[in-house]
């Protein structure tokens, strides 16, 4: 009984830890305080604030139109990097994964100023033209649609491929009608986590973006050095906006998920 209250204990503080700063930023979101203190009365203008400013719509929709085309790029090319590794020999398997591991571990601090002396300081690379920026990003996210995509390779059976080619297929149709549908979870989990990457990212926009444009990291950061009391609380509008969007993801992937398992068992 002790072991079991214990550990409810635990896991109770855990959550409080994780979701009660969040769930403070909620509440006040809903009210006309501008700052965090007494509760005052109710109040959506926070809300009405964040979705009707030219300067905060600009800003979220080009970091959501950053974060799915960086993803998309990401995607790809980490899908192709976990199936060339499945599929090379043990030595060169190993040093994909090897280098894969090196931009996850590296501090995004490291990656963003790498960037941004290659492209912009080498090769002559303008910022305003958002290249280095979706550069950075897709450089951030695709070892962790890598690391996505490699469980689910090897759950597959590895014979399958050339199990097709015997059959008549050819190399690209078996890859995109026999592989890739094995591992389209995986793909699809690597996406969603490159698009939370890239939405969270503050230190590789920070050295890659043009000067006149903002992410949400960014722009949250300056916004803490001197904007307006109303620009600073319809940024909680914006948290809560965030955090019911990604928790409304997550849920549909896990239902979705047991869903498919639960057909796959024949239930």
């Amino acid at each position: 009984m002790i072991r079991k209250i214990w550990k409810s204990t635990v896991m109770t503080a855990i959550l409080l830890f994780l979701y009660l700063p969040i769930l403070v930023l909620a509440v006040y979101s809903f009210t006309d305080a501008s700052n965090i203190g007494a509760i005052r009365g109710f109040s959506l203008q926070n809300y009405v604030t964040l979705f009707t400013t030219p300067e905060l719509v600009r800003m979220i929709l080009g970091t959501i139109v950053l974060a799915l085309s960086s993803a998309a790029i990401a995607t790809v090319l980490g899908t192709l990097g976990a199936i060339g590794s499945f599929y090379s020999k043990k030595g060169m398997a190993s040093a994909i994964t090897t280098m894969n591991q090196i931009p996850v571990v590296n501090a995004d601090v490291v990656t963003g100023f790498s960037i941004c002396i290659l492209l912009v300081v080498v090769l002559g690379v303008s910022k305003d033209t958002f290249i280095p920026l979706a550069a950075g990003h897709v450089t951030l996210c695709a070892p962790f649609v890598f690391l996505s995509v490699i469980p689910k390779l090897k759950q597959m059976d590895s014979s399958i491929y050339e199990a097709a080619l015997d059959l008549g297929a050819s190399p690209f149709t078996a890859l995109v009608k026999v592989v890739i549908p094995q591992i389209m979870p995986g793909i699809v989990s690597g996406f969603a986590l490159a698009v939370t990457l890239s939405l969270d990212d503050y230190f590789v926009a920070t050295y890659t973006k043009p000067a006149t444009f903002d992410t949400i990291s960014t722009y949250v950061v300056n916004a803490t050095k001197g904007a307006q009391t109303t620009i600073k609380t319809a940024l909680w509008a914006l948290s809560t906006v965030l955090f019911l969007a990604v928790a409304l993801t997550v849920a549909v992937m896990n239902v979705r998920a047991e869903k498919r398992s639960r057909e796959g068992n024949g239930v």
